[in-house]
Order: C-alpha cells, then sequence, then structure tokens
C-alpha cells in the first residue's frame, strides 16, 4: 500500500530549540550583525571579508549543536508516511536526525560555491579563504546561500510537492518570508494543515485552508503531538 504524502514546511524556530539563534527575534540582528551586512549579495560585493566570516562562524557552530525532540519527532513520521521536509533553515539539522528526504529553500551552510558559475557547489566543513579558496574555474567561493534579493532555485521544486501533498505541517516558521511563506497555496485546499509555533502568526494563505489545525507549541513538543494524531 503507497504511504500517504506528508509535506513539512520548517523554519528557524525548529533549530532555534538546539541552540541555533535566529535573526527575527532580536529586532532584525543576526548574531549581532544587520542582515544588510551579512545576507545580501551587496554584502558580498561590499565586504565579502565579513561575510565569509560570519559564515565560518555558523559553519563552526554547527558542530556544537544536535537535533531536538521537533527534528527526532518527524524522522518517525517516516516509519507510516513518506515525508519530505522542506526548510527555510540553512542548517543540517533534519540530516543529522535522519530525516532522508530534505529540499534547503535557501542553501546549505556546509556547501559552497562558485562566485561566477553558480552550477559548480561543492560540500564544505572548513572555513572558506578570500582570494585562496576557489573553484576549479578560478572563481572565489561563496557561501551556497541564498541571500535577500537573490532567486530561490529550488521553490519550483518545493512547489511540486506542495501539490502532491495529503497532509501538510508547519513548523517554527512565522510566515513572514516569502516567497517560503507562500508554499502552502500549492497543496490541495481539502487536505489537513498543521500549524506548530509557540506564537503563530496564521497568513492569509493559511487561513484560506478549512482543515488547518493551529498548535502553539515549541516544536519540541508539539511535532511530537502531530505525529501522535497522525499515528507516526
Amino acid at each position: 500500500m503507497k504511504k500517504k504524502k506528508v509535506v513539512v514546511l520548517t523554519g528557524a524556530g525548529i533549530s532555534a530549540e538546539s541552540g541555533i539563534r535566529t535573526f527575527r527575534d532580536s529586532d532584525g540582528l543576526w548574531e549581532n550583525h544587520r542582515i544588510e551586512d551579512v545576507a545580501t549579495p551587496e554584502a558580498w560585493r561590499r565586504n565579502p571579508a565579513l561575510v565569509l566570516d560570519f559564515y565560518n562562524q555558523r559553519r563552526a557552530q554547527l558542530l556544537e549543536v544536535e537535533p531536538n525532540a521537533g527534528h527526532r519527532a518527524l524522522v518517525d513520521l517516516e516509519k507510516n508516511y513518506d515525508v519530505h521536509i522542506v526548510t527555510q533553515n540553512v542548517d543540517d539539522l533534519h540530516e543529522s536526525a535522519g530525516s532522508s528526504q530534505v529540499l534547503h529553500l535557501h542553501g546549505e551552510l556546509r556547501k559552497v560555491r562558485s562566485d561566477r558559475y553558480e552550477n559548480l557547489v561543492y560540500p564544505w566543513d572548513k572555513d572558506v579563504r578570500l582570494d585562496e579558496d576557489r573553484c576549479e574555474r578560478g572563481a572565489q567561493l561563496r557561501p551556497h546561500i541564498v541571500w535577500f534579493g537573490e532567486a530561490v532555485p529550488m521553490l519550483e521544486q518545493a512547489a511540486e510537492l506542495a501539490s502532491e501533498a495529503d497532509i501538510f505541517i508547519i513548523v517554527g516558521t512565522s510566515l513572514q518570508v516569502y516567497p517560503a511563506a507562500s508554499l502552502m497555496i500549492y497543496a490541495p485546499r481539502h487536505i489537513p494543515f498543521y500549524y506548530v509555533d509557540p506564537k503563530p502568526q496564521v497568513n492569509w494563505e493559511l487561513q484560506q485552508m478549512p482543515g488547518l489545525v493551529v498548535i502553539a507549541e515549541a516544536a519540541s513538543t508539539g511535532v511530537g503531538k502531530v505525529v501522535e494524531m497522525l499515528g507516526g
């Protein structure tokens, strides 16, 4: 018997419980940096050394954190469902927990790519050095991150997954960052929707879903409740 497809959209809230700070909880600052200084193409052109240093620190931080109960509950869900995670996060905590199908909308900290040839992408666990670490065609390597103002290349694939969903779960996101926040509009309206967040903000797109269940809890407890409801 074919398993039902569950599509899960996760945001910064699920990673925050593992100790990864989010910029939207601190007046627009991310680890004491303005977003405009470390997460835009203009910042990269203006001060690539600062940008590289920022992401080098974020990459190193991944070695100090572990998946939490929210991540692990989504792994448990795979026992009875075909689970596809679409995450706005650039960490690899879903993979570390054991999730087998993870799509990163905004890139991955543990990868880098060529500044000039965007299809040249490499796994990367160490610091990236300015003027030293280059792709095979000689261009500087940059973080494999989708910065503000850049296109989201995985959005089409994520939308296709959403359109095939039998169940849609949203975890730990304020639903304020578009286009990710509108992903659920591609899903069938009649299916069950679950929204887990300690401070849920039901945006216009979610208001259109008649099968919406809101669980106003952190991911570490709320996701487990959803899995229990689904018999995961």
